[in-house]
């Protein structure tokens, strides 16, 4: 049997495509998440963000870290 692509919805997978399966019967299978290129290049952007360096003026930020602590 060739490849079944699924769609995970409300906790049932949804296959997209018709399956050539018999009612009932029992199956095993292990999920892959399908990554498309706007993923690929949302994820890249958000990378780039969060690489980013920028100048504070404070030489020592891990000296103010307990001023936002409870």
């Amino acid at each position: 049997m060739s490849t079944v692509h699924a769609i995970f919805e409300k906790g049932v997978f949804r296959p997209t495509e018709p399956v050539q399966l018999p009612d009932n019967c029992e199956v095993e299978f292990e999920p892959r998440v399908i990554t498309t290129e706007a993923d690929l290049q949302h994820q890249q952007r958000i990378i780039e963000i969060l690489s980013r360096r920028y100048e504070t003026g404070v030489t020592d930020l891990a000296e103010r870290h307990n001023e936002h602590q409870p």
